[in-house]
C-alpha cells in the first residue's frame, strides 16, 4: 500500500477517496453523454438548429451547400463565417436516433444558420468549430461564387485561394485599433496627366471613377498609386492594389509608408510568411486596416467599405492563378468594382488588349499624359535593322551591332547600362520571309506550325496547310529566326573588362543597383531598379520575343520592352534605348513612338475582325483523346460555339518540370479550343461546368481539364 492511501488525521487527506466515489457514481449513472464530433444523444440548439456548410471538396458535382445539425454545446460558437469540421461521405444508411453518423472528418465554412432544413433525411451534427473567428463574410462569399461561375469552377476551390490557412498564434493576437481617415493628398506628380487631379478629387469625394492609366516612364508610378489610395482613404473608404510580384509590392509599400506613415495599410505577399500574412489579413478582415497592397492572392482581400480596386501591369503572367479555376486578377477586380460600385484603376507603362477593350466599350476612361510630358519622361529609342547587321559581320557573330556597342560605351561614362536578354526556350512562330507577317490558318486564323519541319498545320484546329501564301505580299516562303542568348554576359565581360557585369534572372534577382558604371544583364521581368535611372539600355534578340508562337507575342514583347525602357533616364538627361529587332515590326514602331495604347487598339481591331479574344470568349479543354471525345459529345454547348481542334499537346520531356495543364509524363493528350461570340461566355462556362460535374459524378477515370480564358492559346 502506498503512502497516498494511508489514513491521516488531517481532514483534507480524505479528498482522493471522495473524488473516486464521485467518479464511480457518475460512471454508473444512466445519463446519455454527448460525444464530440458525433454528438450522439446531444440536444440540438433551441434556435436555428440547422447549419448550412460549404465543405472543402473542390469536385464540381459537390459544388453545393450541405445542412448539418447544430448541437446545443456549439450554439454560441457556430456563427456564420467560421471554420468548422464535419463528417462527410457516410451516406444515408448509418442513422442512429434520427442522427446520421459516420464518414470522414473534413473542413468547411459555416455559411448560415436556419430554422429548418429542406433536406428530408436525417442530418449529421457539426463535429466541431475550429475557430470562432468569422473569416468568410457575405461579400467575399458572393464574390467567390461569381468567380467560380465565370471560370467553370467550384466555390470551394475559389475559397481556397481567397481565405489563407489558419494560424492559431496570429488569430489569438488582437488587431490594432483603426486610425482615423487621413487628409486628402495633393496631386503631386498626377499633375503631369490631364485628368490626374480630377481623378484624385473624385476618389477623395467618394466617387467611383473607372480609368485605364498609361503611366509615364520613370520612378514616379509607385508614389502615384499611393496618392490614389490615400485619396480613397480620405473619403472614409478602403483601397486595394494588386501588383505582379513582391519586388513591385515593396516599392508601393515604401511609397505608401512615406506618404501616410506606418499602420495604415497591410502588405499581403508570400514573402511575409504564413503567420505574418495571416495576421495582416485578419487586420483587414476585422476592419483595423482599410488599405491593402499585395500580390495575386490579395485580389480577394476582405477590405471593409471598398472604394478603390487597382491592378498594376495586368499583362504580367503572375496575375493569372495557376490553381483551379485559374482566375485572373483583372477580371476579379472588375467583378468587385461592378458588384461593390467602387472605383477601378488599371495601370501600367504599357497597355494590354483587354485594357483597350475596356476603354473602347466605355466601361472605363483613358488616363494619359500629353505628348509634351511624354517627350520629357521617355528615353530616346533607336532601332537596328537587318541591313546594318549584314554590313557589320563581326557584330552579327557577337549578336551586337555597332550602334549597340557605341551606346554601351557612351552610357557607361555616366552610369549603369541595362541589357535585356530573352529567356532561353522561346520557340519561334512561322512568318513570311519577305514582310514578316505571321503565318495564319485560312480556316480559323490560328498560327501555323511545322512540327516535323516539313508539313504545315494549324496549332488551333489541326488542319493541314498545303498551299500557304502570304496575304500581305503574296510570298510563298516562310522563316523562323531566333538568336541564342547564352553568351551575352561573357561577351560583354570580355568586351568591357574594366566594368563590372551583374546578372539578374530567375535564380538570382537583384532589387536595385547603385548609380555607378556597370553592365546589368537581366531577363525580362527581373530588371533591377537603378538609383537615378539607367544611362542606357539594350533590348537584344527582338525576334526571340516577337516570334513566339503566341497570340500575345507582339503585345508581350512591347510590354517587356516598355518596362525595361521605363527604368532608363529621360531623353533630356541623355537616356538612350537600342532595340535589336526588325524596325518595321509593329511592336518596334510602337516602342519608338512610345505608343502602347495605339498598338493595343490596332491589335483589338484585328482580333475583333478575326474573332480572337478578348472580343470572343474561349475555353481550352485538354485530356486524353477518348476522354476528350466523350466529354465533347456529352457537353450541351451553346449553338453558336465553335470547336477548334483537337490538336496534340506537346509532351513534357523526362526530367523537365511539368507546368499546369501539361500532360502527365508518358501520356499523349489533345486540346480543343471552344470559341463563342460576346455575350455567350456565361453559357459556355455553365455548359462546361455541368458536363464536367456529370462526368465526375459517374466516376470517369480519365482526367479532363477545363480552363476558361486561357492565357496561352498559340
Amino acid at each position: 500500500m502506498s503512502s497516498d492511501n494511508e489514513r491521516s488525521e488531517d481532514p483534507g487527506d480524505g479528498a482522493p477517496e471522495q473524488l473516486a466515489l464521485i467518479r464511480e457514481t457518475v460512471r454508473k449513472a444512466k445519463v446519455p453523454r454527448a460525444k464530440p464530433r458525433t454528438w450522439r444523444g446531444a440536444a440540438l440548439a433551441k434556435e436555428l438548429p440547422v447549419a448550412r456548410v460549404l465543405v472543402n471538396k473542390g469536385v464540381l458535382h459537390l459544388d453545393q451547400y450541405f445542412d448539418y445539425a447544430v448541437p446545443e454545446e456549439l450554439d454560441a460558437e457556430a456563427r456564420p463565417g467560421v471554420r468548422v469540421r464535419v463528417r462527410f461521405g457516410a451516406g444515408g444508411r448509418n442513422v442512429r436516433g434520427g442522427r446520421r453518423e459516420g464518414g470522414g472528418l473534413i473542413d468547411g465554412f459555416l455559411v448560415e444558420r436556419l430554422a429548418e432544413s429542406d433536406y428530408p433525411g436525417a442530418l449529421a451534427a457539426l463535429a466541431s468549430v475550429v475557430s470562432t473567428e468569422p473569416v468568410l463574410g457575405p461579400e467575399l462569399l458572393a464574390l467567390a461564387r461569381s468567380v467560380a461561375d465565370r471560370y467553370a469552377g467550384s466555390l470551394a476551390d475559389v475559397l481556397q485561394l481567397a481565405v489563407p490557412p489558419r494560424n492559431a498564434r496570429a488569430e489569438s493576437r488582437p488587431s490594432p485599433e483603426p486610425l482615423p481617415p487621413p487628409p486628402a493628398p495633393s496631386p503631386g506628380s498626377w499633375e503631369r496627366y490631364a485628368q490626374g487631379p480630377a481623378f484624385l478629387r473624385a476618389l477623395a469625394e467618394g466617387g467611383a471613377p473607372r480609368a485605364v492609366w498609361t503611366a509615364l516612364p520613370g520612378p514616379h508610378w509607385p508614389e502615384e498609386i499611393a496618392r490614389a489610395m490615400a485619396a480613397t482613404l480620405a473619403s472614409g473608404r478602403g483601397a486595394l492594389v494588386v501588383v505582379p510580384d513582391g519586388r513591385t509590392a515593396a516599392r508601393v509599400d515604401a511609397a505608401l509608408t512615406a506618404l501616410l506613415g506606418p499602420g495604415r495599410h497591410a502588405l499581403l505577399t508570400a514573402d511575409s510568411g504564413p503567420e505574418k500574412r495571416y495576421r495582416e489579413w485578419l487586420a483587414v478582415r476585422r476592419g483595423s486596416v482599410r488599405a491593402v497592397v499585395g500580390t495575386r492572392a490579395a485580389m480577394f482581400a476582405p477590405v471593409a467599405d471598398l472604394g478603390l480596386v487597382a491592378v498594376w501591369d495586368d499583362g504580367d503572367a503572375s496575375h493569372s492563378d495557376d490553381n483551379a479555376p485559374f482566375p485572373h486578377v483583372r477580371e476579379v477586380l472588375e467583378l468587385r468594382a461592378a458588384h461593390g460600385r467602387c472605383a477601378f484603376l488599371l495601370g501600367g507603362t504599357s497597355c494590354t488588349v483587354e485594357a483597350a477593350q475596356l476603354v473602347e466599350s466605355g466601361w472605363a476612361l483613358p488616363l494619359r499624359a500629353d505628348r509634351e510630358q511624354l517627350r520629357t519622361a521617355a528615353p530616346l529609342v533607336r532601332t537596328v535593322g537587318d541591313g546594318e547587321l549584314v554590313r557589320d559581320g563581326a557584330a552579327r557573330a557577337a549578336r551586337l551591332p555597332s550602334l549597340a556597342w557605341q551606346t554601351v560605351r557612351d552610357g557607361l561614362r555616366s552610369g549603369p547600362v541595362l541589357v535585356q536578354v530573352p529567356r532561353r526556350g522561346y520557340a519561334p512562330r512561322l512568318a513570311c520571309e519577305r514582310c514578316r507577317e505571321p503565318a495564319r490558318c485560312r480556316h480559323c486564323a490560328g498560327p501555323l506550325q511545322a512540327p516535323d519541319q516539313q508539313a504545315l498545320d494549324c496549332a488551333w484546329c489541326g488542319r493541314a496547310e498545303t498551299s500557304w501564301h502570304c496575304a500581305a505580299c503574296g510570298s510563298h516562303r516562310l522563316r523562323a529566326q531566333i538568336v541564342g542568348a547564352r553568351r551575352t554576359a561573357e561577351e560583354l565581360g570580355r568586351a568591357f573588362p574594366a566594368v563590372p557585369v551583374r546578372t539578374s534572372g530567375r535564380d538570382h534577382i537583384l532589387d536595385s543597383v547603385p548609380d555607378v558604371p556597370a553592365l546589368v544583364v537581366s531577363t525580362p521581368g527581373a530588371e533591377p531598379v537603378a538609383e537615378g535611372g539607367y544611362a542606357a539600355a539594350l533590348l537584344l534578340d527582338g525576334w526571340a520575343m516577337v516570334g513566339r508562337p503566341d497570340l500575345r507575342a507582339g503585345e508581350e514583347a512591347l510590354r517587356r520592352w516598355t518596362a525595361a525602357a521605363s527604368l532608363v533616364r529621360g531623353q533630356p538627361e541623355g537616356g538612350t534605348v537600342v532595340v535589336v529587332a526588325e524596325p518595321t515590326l509593329r511592336p518596334v514602331q510602337a516602342l519608338v513612338r512610345w505608343d502602347p495604347v495605339g498598338h493595343a487598339r490596332r491589335e483589338l481591331a484585328e482580333r475583333a475582325e478575326l474573332g480572337f479574344p478578348p472580343v470572343s470568349r474561349m475555353a481550352a479543354v485538354t485530356g486524353g483523346p477518348e476522354a476528350l471525345t466523350a466529354f465533347l459529345a456529352a457537353a450541351e454547348l451553346p449553338p453558336e460555339a465553335e470547336v477548334l481542334g483537337p490538336v496534340p499537346v506537346p509532351v513534357t520531356g523526362p526530367g523537365r518540370p511539368r507546368r499546369p495543364g501539361d500532360a502527365p509524363h508518358g501520356e499523349s493528350w489533345e486540346r480543343v479550343l471552344l470559341r463563342v461570340p460576346p455575350g455567350s461566355g456565361a453559357g459556355l462556362a455553365a455548359a462546361l461546368k455541368t458536363a464536367q460535374a456529370a462526368r465526375m459524378s459517374r466516376g470517369s477515370g480519365e482526367q479532363v481539364r477545363i480552363r476558361v480564358d486561357p492565357p496561352d492559346i498559340g
